[in-house]
C-alpha cells in the first residue's frame, strides 16, 4: 500500500515556513544553507581545553613539590639543578597534555558516533543523516523514541506526542498537531517542535525552522553536553589508595626531614630529601592509568561493534552475571516474512516469493495491510506490505486512496491496534484491526468455544517459532468516533504467522556465555511457545516459561523464587521488565540488558549496564543506555563482557607494577639518610623514573593479552578489590625484592670506598633495569588462580626495553646531560 491521503484529526500536509517541494531540498541547496546557518550544534561548555589541562596538572602534588625542590635549590645557589628541575616540569606538562589530548580525541570520537541522526527528504529521498548536518527548510521524519533534531514546524502528524521536559519542565506529554489543524491554530505551539524535546508516541514529518544556536534551546543557552556523572566504585576506591599514599608520605618525610636534621644539622638538604621521598611514595600515575585505560578501552570495544556512553561500565562488564535479552532482532534476524495464513478454517503457508494464494485468504491480508502503518519502519510492518502488494496485486483489494481518518494506537491493557479508513465510494467507515490472538479475541466478543479453538491454532502455530497475530474488521457508519476499540462490533478474519529466523552465531555466543558463568535470560513481548522455541533453538533454559500474566500476580517474594531458574519470560509488558530488572539485582545479580523501544528506557536505566541497540533502537533508550550497539546482534555484547574482562585484569596489573617500582624508589630516598649514606637520588632522578612508568603501564600493560581461562572464570565478585592482600603482598614483595638488590648493590660500593658519583651511576642504572625487570615479573603473577601470562608474548614490551635501554644509554654518553642529573657520564669514567 502507498501512502494514503489523510484527513484532519490523524494527519494533514501545510506549506510550513521554508517548506521547500515536495521532493525536499537539494543537496546543492543544503550545502549553501550550511554555507548561511552553519552545522546544527550547540556548543559544549565543559569541552576540555589544553590550558585547562595545565591547570589540573600543576594542582597536582607531585608538580607542586617538583617547584618546591626547584625553589630550595634555587635558594641554596644550585642554579643548575634548579633549571633541570624547571626543564623537567615544561616536559612532564607536555606528556601530560599529549596524553590528555590522546584521551579526549578517543572520547571525541566515541561522541559523534553516538551523534543523533535524522531520516530527511532530499532529492525526493530518505536518506540518513548525522542531526549536525540539517538546515533550515529540511523536511525529517520523526517516530516514537527519536529525539527531535532541530526547531521545525509540524506538517503531518499520526498520534504524535512529544515529551517537553527538558525545556519547559513539564512532564506531561504535550499533543502535536499538523499546522492546519484546528487545535493547532487555537494554540500555535501545538504545532511546532523544538530541538532536544522526546518523541513518545507516534510519528510525522517537520519542516525545519531553526538550527543550532538559533532553537529555543540554543537560545536558552542549555548544553545537551554529558551531564557529569559521579566517580564510580573503581574510580573512588583508586582515589582512597592515593589519598592513603598521600598521608603514608607526608608522615615518612617529616620524620626523614628531622632525622637528616639531626645527623647533619642542615634543614635544606633534609627538606631535598623528603620531598625525594614524597615523589617516590606518591602514585600519582595511577589516576593518569585509570583514564587511559578506560578510554582505550572504550575505543577496543567500539571496534568490536559496541559504543560505550559511559566510561564506568568498563568496570561493571567483567561483574556481569545475568544478561537479559530481547528475541526480536538480537537473538533472531529482525527480517519478518509473513509463512502462514489462516481464514475460515484454512491454513496456507507461503514461501519466499509466493505469490499465489486462496481467495478466501484475499480479506485477511486486505484487512491485515490496512490495520498497519502507512509508511512502515518497523519490519513486520513492512512484511505485511510486501506480502500484500505482491499477494493482492491484480485484486481489488489494495486500497491506495482511501483515507486515514482514526487511529487507536496499542496499549499494555489492550495489545490491538485499529485504524478508521474513509472512501467516497463507500457509505460506511471500514475499520481495520490487528494484534495479539487474545485481544482480538476479546474485542470479537467471540464465544468460549470458538475463542478456545483460535487460541489452540495460535499456539499451535507458536510452537513452530512463529509470531502470530490476529485480525479483525468492523464498519462505522455514524460521524463521530467512539473513544474506545471495545465499542466497535469487530468480527474475525483470521491469524497470520510471521518467522523471524535465529541468527547463525548466537548459539555459540549463548554457550560462550554460560561457560563464562553468564546466565542469558530472553524477556520477550512475543507468545510463549514462540518464545519456548526460539529459546530452545538457542541454547538458553526453556524448561520453564513465566508469561506476563504470571508476573501480573506474583508477589516480590514470590517473584525472587521464580527467577532462580526461569530464564524465559513470554507476554512480558514494558512496566514488567523493570520488575524483572530489580527482581535479579535484588538478589545479587549484576544485570545487562538489551533494549530499543521508549518504554525499555527505565528498565535500561535500572540495569547495571544498560545496552542500546543502535540500529533500530529509539533516541531515549540509547540516551540512558550505558552501552550501544553499532550491530543489533548479542555476539558484539560478548566481545564486550571479554573485553571489559580484560580491560580490568590489565588495570589490576597496571596497579600492581605502579605499587611494585614505587619500593625501590622509596627505599633509595629513605635508607640512604637513615645509614647516614650520601643520598642516591635527586627529584630529578624521581621524575625520570615516572616518566618510565606511566608510559610502561599506558602501553605494555593496556595491550597485554587476554588469558586462555578469561571467558572461562565466573564474574568478578560484587564488591571485589582491585587489589586482593595477595597480591598486594606479591607486588611488594617485587618491589622489596628490586630494593634490596639497589641498595645493596650502593651499600657494597660505598663499603668498597668507590666515589659516591660512581656508586649513584651504578645504582640508578640498576634501578632503571629493576623497573623493566618489574614489568615482566609482575606479568607473570598469578592475580587469578591458574592464570598465567608468561607464555604471551607482548611485543610493546620488549619496544619499552629497548626506549629504556636507548634513554639511559644516551644519559650515559651524553656528559653534559649525564651531569644535570649528578652521575657519571660512561666516557668520563673510561677516559
Amino acid at each position: 500500500m502507498t501512502a494514503q491521503g489523510a484527513t484532519s484529526g490523524v494527519s494533514s500536509t501545510a506549506a510550513a515556513p521554508q517548506a521547500r517541494a515536495a521532493g525536499g531540498l537539494t543537496h546543492a541547496e543544503v550545502t549553501a544553507l550550511q554555507a548561511r546557518h552553519g552545522r546544527n550544534v550547540i556548543a559544549r561548555g565543559n569541552r576540555h581545553l589544553w590550558w585547562s589541562t595545565v591547570r589540573d596538572a600543576l594542582t597536582e602534588p607531585m608538580f607542586l613539590l617538583l617547584l618546591c625542590a626547584s625553589g630550595l635549590y634555587g635558594l641554596i645557589g644550585d642554579m643548575r639543578e634548579a633549571s633541570t628541575l624547571l626543564a623537567l616540569v615544561v616536559a612532564v606538562l607536555a606528556l601530560t597534555i599529549v596524553q590528555s589530548h590522546r584521551t579526549a580525541s578517543v572520547l571525541e570520537a566515541l561522541r559523534d558516533l553516538s551523534a543523533p541522526r535524522a531520516q530527511v527528504l532530499r532529492d525526493g529521498k530518505r536518506e540518513w543523516v548525522s542531526a549536525a548536518e540539517l538546515v533550515p527548510g529540511d523536511t525529517v521524519f520523526i517516530e516514537e523514541g527519536a529525539k527531535v533534531p532541530a526547531d521545525g514546524a509540524v506538517t503531518e502528524a499520526h498520534e504524535l506526542s512529544v515529551d517537553e521536559s527538558l525545556l519547559t519542565g513539564e512532564s506531561v506529554a504535550v499533543v502535536k498537531f499538523a499546522g492546519s489543524a484546528g487545535e493547532a491554530a487555537a494554540e500555535p505551539s501545538r504545532s511546532r517542535l523544538f530541538s532536544g524535546s522526546m518523541v513518545v508516541r507516534g510519528q510525522g514529518r517537520m519542516c525545519v525552522t531553526a538550527t543550532g544556536a538559533q532553537t529555543d534551546l540554543g537560545r536558552l543557552g542549555t548544553r545537551l553536553a554529558e551531564v557529569s556523572e559521579p566517580p564510580s566504585p573503581l574510580q573512588a576506591e583508586m582515589r582512597r589508595f592515593v589519598r592513603r599514599f598521600a598521608t603514608l608520605a607526608v608522615i615518612i618525610c617529616v620524620l626523614l626531614v628531622f632525622a637528616y636534621r639531626w645527623r647533619t644539622g642542615g634543614w635544606i638538604p633534609g627538606l631535598l630529601a623528603g620531598i625525594t621521598l614524597a615523589m617516590g611514595i606518591l602514585p600519582e600515575e595511577l589516576p593518569v592509568i585509570f583514564t587511559v585505560f578506560m578510554a582505550l578501552g572504550a575505543r577496543r570495544i567500539a571496534r568490536e561493534g559496541v559504543l560505550t556512553r559511559r566510561l564506568s561500565a568498563i568496570q561493571t562488564l567483567g561483574q556481569t552475571s545475568v544478561l537479559c535479552v530481547d528475541k526480536t532482532g538480537t537473538l533472531t534476524q529482525n527480517r519478518m516474512s509473513v509463512r502462514v495464513l489462516y481464514a475460515r478454517g484454512e491454513e496456507q503457508w507461503l514461501k519466499d516469493g509466493a505469490v499465489e494464494i486462496g481467495p478466501q485468504f484475499h480479506e485477511l491480508l486486505e484487512y491485515l495491510v490496512l490495520a498497519s502503518e502507512i509508511e512502515p519502519l518497523d519490519p513486520m510492518e513492512r512484511a505485511f506490505h510486501e506480502t500484500g502488494r505482491s499477494c493482492l496485486a491484480g485484486t481489488d483489494r489494495l486500497h491506495d486512496q482511501w483515507s486515514l481518518v482514526q487511529e487507536y494506537a496499542l496499549t499494555p491493557e489492550l495489545p490491538a491496534m485499529s485504524h478508521g479508513w474513509e472512501s467516497p465510494e463507500l457509505d460506511h467507515r471500514p475499520v481495520a484491526c490487528k494484534g495479539a490472538p487474545e485481544a482480538i479475541c476479546s474485542l470479537c466478543h467471540l464465544e468460549p468455544r470458538t475463542a478456545r479453538a483460535l487460541m489452540e491454532r495460535a499456539t499451535h502455530m507458536a510452537e513452530g517459532g512463529l509470531r502470530v497475530l490476529g485480525v479483525a474488521r468492523a464498519r462505522h457508519g455514524g460521524e463521530a468516533w467512539p473513544e474506545r476499540q471495545h465499542d466497535f462490533e469487530f468480527s474475525l478474519v483470521g491469524l497470520v504467522g510471521l518467522h523471524d529466523p535465529v541468527r547463525p552465531e548466537v548459539a555459540g555466543a549463548v554457550a560462550e556465555l554460560k561457560t563464562a558463568g553468564v546466565r542469558a535470560v530472553m524477556i520477550t513481548g512475543d507468545y510463549p511457545s514462540t518464545a519456548r522455541a526460539v529459546a530452545a533453538e538457542v541454547g538458553i533454559d526453556s524448561a520453564r516459561v513465566v508469561t506476563g500474566a504470571d508476573l501480573a500476580v506474583m508477589d516480590d517474594a514470590a517473584l525472587q523464587r521464580v527467577i532462580v531458574d526461569a530464564s524465559v519470560f513470554a507476554r512480558v509488558r514494558p512496566e514488567q521488565k523493570l520488575r524483572l530488572i530489580d527482581a535479579f539485582r535484588h538478589a545479587g545479580e549484576v544485570v545487562a540488558m538489551t533494549g530499543d523501544g521508549v518504554n525499555d528506557a527505565p528498565a535500561l536505566k535500572a540495569a547495571h549496564i544498560g545496552i542500546a541497540m543502535g540500529t533500530r533502537g529509539a533516541e531515549v533508550a540509547r540516551e540512558v543506555a550505558s552501552l550501544v550497539l553499532l550491530r543489533d546482534e548479542l555476539t558484539p555484547i560478548v566481545s564486550a563482557l571479554r573485553l571489559g574482562r580484560r580491560i580490568y585484569d590489565n588495570l589490576k596489573l597496571a596497579v600492581a607494577y605502579t605499587i611494585a617500582v614505587h619500593i625501590p624508589m622509596i627505599a633509595a630516598a629513605t635508607i640512604p639518610v637513615l645509614a647516614g649514606w650520601p643520598l642516591m637520588l635527586a627529584p630529578v632522578h624521581i621524575v625520570f623514573l615516572e616518566m618510565i612508568i606511566t608510559p610502561v603501564c599506558s602501553i605494555v600493560f593496556e595491550n597485554e593479552r587476554e588469558s586462555r581461562s578469561l571467558m572461562r572464570d565466573p564474574p568478578r565478585r560484587i564488591g571485589e578489590r582491585l587489589m586482593s592482600n595477595r597480591t598486594l603482598g606479591l607486588s611488594i614483595a617485587l618491589g622489596c625484592v628490586a630494593a634490596l638488590i639497589v641498595v645493596g648493590v650502593y651499600a657494597s660500593l660505598l663499603a668498597n670506598a668507590f666515589d659516591p658519583l660512581d656508586a649513584r651511576t651504578a645504582a640508578f642504572l640498576l634501578l632503571v633495569a629493576c623497573n623493566v625487570g618489574l614489568m615482566f615479573a609482575v606479568r607473570a603473577l598469578p592475580h587469578r588462580p591458574a592464570r598465567r601470562r608468561t607464555r604471551e608474548t607482548n611485543l610493546y614490551g620488549w619496544a619499552v626495553v629497548m626506549l629504556t635501554t636507548l634513554a639511559s644509554g644516551v644519559l650515559m654518553m651524553w656528559p653534559a646531560l649525564a651531569r644535570l642529573f649528578r652521575l657519571r657520564p660512561v666516557l668520563a669514567a673510561w677516559m
